[in-house]
């Protein structure tokens, strides 16, 4: 195979001819947010506030802004409707005489060029971070024949479209596993099979008669628990006889997890600190924030000493003959989370729960014994979600892999359309992660 090295200006133009949409008119607008879709947007003219880019068919799109993220996209035929695109795309209009598109939009996203860009707009982040066409347009790229261009487009693509069915799998098999760990996964060990999941946690979100689950009862939270607020912040703390200690904040407690990283302190009165003073198997409830975060939280392992929490924070401390503080989280999480939900109160900006109104949470009741084989069954399933979802992650980083590895072959020669371009290939991303 026989290779040139032109400029990209010298084998591509990058019309800039800008359009104002007309009312009345319908367009298909390639957005840099309809990119993740892998479809334009169909758009009447009235709804679109800003000028565009005229493009056509076979036109390729190189997206400039934040070039981290790797977005090339061809454009493809139309019928009659008008083509326009982002100004925040680069439209590369090549010789076909010369060049194939998808010949050079596969080259746009291959690891040698993706490395020039990202390196042309370094020390920059996020949306101020933009490609420069002229830049662009001054990069060599390796060319082939014509002929050569379109096998190994037909080659890649073969290739590609394999990973693309791997991949999807592996979105499937994360989805699944999310939905493991889920309100529906709890549901179901109460006793609630796949066609009566949502009619349960309608049932306890709406908090009208509760259905039987077997040999479970119910309970309002406050029945099973002391549940106390917090201290308030921004209370005067210039007395001389307070004492700093570390509190919990509504950033601490998350959905079945403790972020402990950063720690806050408060002076408080010493009455205080000891009446608000957290023990191992409180559970902790948020109070206040997104709606949909209302009533999220864990158990207090007595992680850090002598430590409290603020009022946005609840604390429930479960009666251990009646409810397992774990138990009494999860049902708070998802089945609660739900009722909380639906009957916090909603400001401007953030929701909340009063401590009267989260003392009412429904929480499911079976014996104590067991709510311990229910929990055993839950952490073996947690167990099994995790390790599927670090098969998936390692699986979608080999993928990754491959991909850089294919797109560096294509460009170099290597693809050969064989057999053995999968050995290669595997080498190169074998390579690639070689920690020497």
């Amino acid at each position: 195979m026989t290779w040139s090295y032109p400029l990209l200006g010298e084998i591509a133009t990058s019309p800039r001819h800008s359009v104002r949409p007309e009312s009345g008119a319908r367009y298909e607008l390639w957005s840099v947010p309809s990119y993740s879709t892998g479809a334009p947007e169909l758009v009447e003219g009235q709804e679109i506030g800003s000028s565009k880019l005229l493009v056509s068919p076979q036109d390729v799109l190189l997206c400039k802004i934040n070039p981290r993220i790797n977005r090339v996209w061809v454009v493809a035929q139309a019928g009659e409707r008008i083509q326009i695109a982002s100004p925040e795309w680069i439209p590369l209009r090549v010789d076909r005489a010369r060049v194939d598109p998808k010949y050079l939009a596969h080259y746009l996203s291959s690891p040698p060029f993706r490395t020039w860009i990202v390196s042309a707009t370094s020390g920059v982040t996020g949306s101020h971070a933009r490609a420069k066409p002229t830049e662009v347009l001054r990069q060599r790229v390796p060319l082939a024949s014509l002929h050569e261009q379109q096998r190994v487009v037909n080659i890649l693509e073969d290739h590609l479209s394999r990973l693309d069915v791997a991949e999807d799998n592996l979105q499937r098999a994360s989805r699944r596993a999310a939905s493991w760990k889920s309100a529906s996964a709890f549901a179901r060990l109460l006793g609630a099979d796949s066609s009566n999941v949502a009619s349960l946690r309608t049932a306890v979100t709406d908090d009208y008669s509760l259905p039987t689950l077997g040999d479970r009862d119910w309970a309002r939270l406050g029945d099973l628990a002391e549940v106390v607020g917090g201290v308030t912040k921004d209370a005067k703390r210039d007395d001389p006889s307070m004492v700093d200690v570390p509190y919990l904040r509504v950033a601490n407690v998350q959905r079945m997890a403790l972020d402990l990283s950063t720690i806050s302190t408060i002076r408080v009165p010493p009455a205080k600190a000891e009446s608000l003073r957290l023990l191992p198997g409180d559970v902790l409830l948020n109070e206040g924030g997104d709606r949909d975060k209302l009533a999220r939280g864990w158990v207090w392992q007595g992680q850090v000493e002598n430590c409290i929490h603020q009022n946005h924070v609840y604390r429930a401390r479960p009666n251990r003959e009646q409810v397992l503080p774990e138990w009494l989280a999860w049902s708070a999480n998802y089945l609660g989370g739900e009722w909380a939900a639906r009957h916090g109160r909603q400001s401007v900006n953030l929701a909340s729960i009063s401590l009267s109104t989260i003392k009412r949470m429904p929480v499911p009741l079976p014996s104590t014994a067991r709510q311990a084989e229910l929990l055993g069954e839950l952490a073996a399933v947690q167990e099994g979600a995790e390790r599927v979802q670090r098969q998936v992650d390692a699986a979608r980083t080999r993928s990754a892999s491959f991909r850089r590895a294919l797109l560096s072959a294509a460009f170099s020669g290597q693809l050969t359309g064989r057999a053995s371009d999968s050995d290669r290939i595997e080498e190169l991303a074998d390579a690639s992660h070689d920690p020497r």
